[in-house]
């Protein structure tokens, strides 16, 4: 049996990680990017750059290479097609293996697929143009923990829409001024109102200080109107 030696240095990207004849599995996470080369970079080795740099490769040779199985894990470059109409870039498309991502996480997915690699110098542009999820990843991505029948149901809300609205401004609000906006809005005639993405735990108005004063105003909405009445909090992961 041969046995893999280490080898000091730096080699081409394609001499590992492009592989055009190879064949795309079921499992496989796909991603094509429209990649821009810098001038005289050539196309199949700014691809293979792209998918080593998304997934095990590095500038350089390296002797932990040899401690796991990188013809498993790699991402693979394994087609490359004309943008019609600008010859200065080109489509890219690269097969990763479903093992390299955590299984429900699109922020490990994302931050594989747009992290580092974006800051690759032969690049002089990079968009990440599709991706293709293997339905295998998918099953592992729970999603919301019920759907709109759930939340009628609590809010006792049905054979209509629920009408709802995102607090404004959506920052600088104090914690007492933002529960004042909730109960106008509720006390009007919204089903529910939310915080809008932005709004986590600032200094002008604290997390805890927005959850109280806004149950204060559920609370005091649903006293005057004989409905229920709801908000939806921004919970920093």
């Amino acid at each position: 049996m041969a046995t893999k030696t280490y080898s000091a240095g730096v080699k081409e990207y394609r001499s590992t990680y492009w592989e055009p004849h190879y064949t795309v599995k079921d499992t496989d996470l796909l991603a094509v990017f429209k990649i821009t080369p810098q001038p005289g970079v050539d196309r199949e080795e700014v691809a293979a750059a792209v998918a080593a740099e998304s997934s095990t490769g590095t500038w350089t040779t390296v002797w932990t290479d040899l401690l796991t199985d990188l013809d498993y894990y790699k991402g693979r470059a394994y087609k490359i097609e004309d943008v019609p109409g600008d010859d200065t870039c080109f489509y890219a498309f690269v097969a990763y293996p479903i093992d390299l991502f955590e299984e429900g996480s699109m922020v490990n997915v994302l931050t594989s697929l747009v992290g580092n690699v974006f800051g690759f110098k032969a690049l002089r542009a990079l968009r990440l143009e599709d991706v293709r999820f293997p339905i295998a990843y998918v099953k592992t991505c729970g999603g919301p923990p019920h759907g709109i029948q759930v939340e009628r149901d609590i809010m006792n809300k049905y054979g209509r829409p629920m009408l709802g609205c995102t607090i404004k401004p959506k920052l600088g609000l104090s914690g007492k001024n933002y529960g004042r906006a909730v109960y106008e809005c509720l006390r009007g005639g919204l089903d529910f109102t939310k915080d809008d993405e932005n709004v986590n735990s600032q200094p002008f108005m604290r997390w805890k200080q927005r959850f109280d004063f806004v149950q204060e105003a559920i609370d005091k909405a649903e006293r005057e109107t004989g409905e229920r009445k709801g908000h939806y909090l921004n919970v920093t992961a």
